[in-house]
């Protein structure tokens, strides 16, 4: 039987076990994430062979080195920035993502992030149970009238792409590979062609380290007055500072993001004191701006959730627990190293 513990565990979660007879894992599920404040039994630290974790747990040095036959880590996700790789390198410990998942949900809350942007939703809601109603506030556009900038043309891209085009937007695509099926109703562009045209840009490519802050202020600098920015890719991808600098100006006319750069220290501001001295200078930079962002009424932020149905996470289950039989077997599947 094989010792597992399963941190970041939700409600949501326990469906797949109901229906799924995991007899090879002995499996304790804590509900809170794991990291430097986690309280652990010696029992539970020197039997537990695999771990599975979310975005939300915090896995240092200090966090994995209390673990005395740690083999394996198992992420919930596809970001594993949350984990220390050079300490597993160093132990030998496997770490496994999730490659793809939920691609289907991610583009819907795209599209749904736009439709709210451009009509003005949010600050309707929010008068509205104010009683405090300025319809000349809500004035919005129709989405038959935009143009939008797909920035990265896998699954996701895809997806919201088609959509769009349901709608009768004009779509422009960036891609480094271009996808036959969509060449019938999108344009493939440049990307200072789509930075230029562009009434809405979208963000749907991984993060791969060479394309961190594509979007910038040369960037920005290219872009139309008063476009919209969303972003449900990755926090890395997009400046949080050139962001900010331009709806100061302007320029940007509201922003919807479900993903931040340095997100753990940027969706906890009651911590930012805590944790402070063990981050780097760039995240705290970046925690502060977040949080005159979350201030501000022409800016949607929410906390990682596109992926987020019932669907998705049953099937993130299912792929976890694949991937750690694979590697029980002397496979690779999914392994980050």
């Amino acid at each position: 039987m094989i010792k597992m513990m399963m941190f970041d565990f939700r409600e949501s979660e326990k469906e797949f076990f109901e229906n799924n007879e995991l007899v090879d894992f002995d499996i304790t599920f804590i509900n809170e994430p794991l990291n430097e404040t986690t309280e652990l039994s010696e029992e539970q630290l020197k039997e537990t062979s695999i771990i599975s974790v979310f975005r939300s747990s915090n896995l240092t040095r200090n966090v994995l080195d209390k673990f005395r036959n740690l083999r394996m880590i198992a992420t919930r996700s596809y970001g594993y920035g949350h984990i220390n790789l050079d300490y597993c390198i160093e132990h030998n410990i496997a770490v496994l993502n999730i490659e793809e998942y939920g691609e289907e949900a991610v583009a819907q809350y795209a599209i749904a992030l736009i439709i709210v942007l451009i009509r003005n939703m949010l600050p309707a809601i929010i008068d509205m149970k104010s009683h405090n109603i300025n319809y000349e506030h809500y004035e919005g556009r129709t989405l038959s009238s935009l143009k939008l900038g797909i920035i990265g043309c896998g699954e996701v891209g895809a997806l919201v792409s088609k959509i769009a085009h349901f709608f009768g937007m004009k779509v422009m695509i960036y891609s480094y590979m271009q996808n036959p099926e969509l060449e019938g109703f999108c344009d493939f562009v440049s990307f200072d062609e789509l930075l230029k045209e562009s009434d809405i840009i979208s963000l749907h490519l991984p993060y791969t380290g060479d394309n961190y802050h594509m979007l910038g202020p040369d960037e920005f600098d290219k872009m139309k007055d008063g476009v919209y920015i969303v972003n449900t890719a990755r926090g890395e991808l997009l400046d949080i500072k050139a962001l900010y600098d331009n709806l100061i100006k302007g320029k940007v006319k509201a922003a919807a993001l479900d993903v931040l750069e340095c997100e753990f220290l940027s969706t906890h501001p009651g911590e930012l004191t805590d944790v402070i001295e063990n981050s780097n200078s760039n995240c705290v930079e970046t925690a502060l701006i977040t949080q005159k962002l979350f201030k501000m009424d022409n800016v949607i932020i929410t906390p990682h959730i596109a992926y987020n149905t019932n669907d998705s996470v049953n099937y993130l289950l299912e792929k976890t627990f694949n991937n750690i039989r694979d590697y029980l077997k002397g496979l690779k599947t999914n392994r980050v190293c």
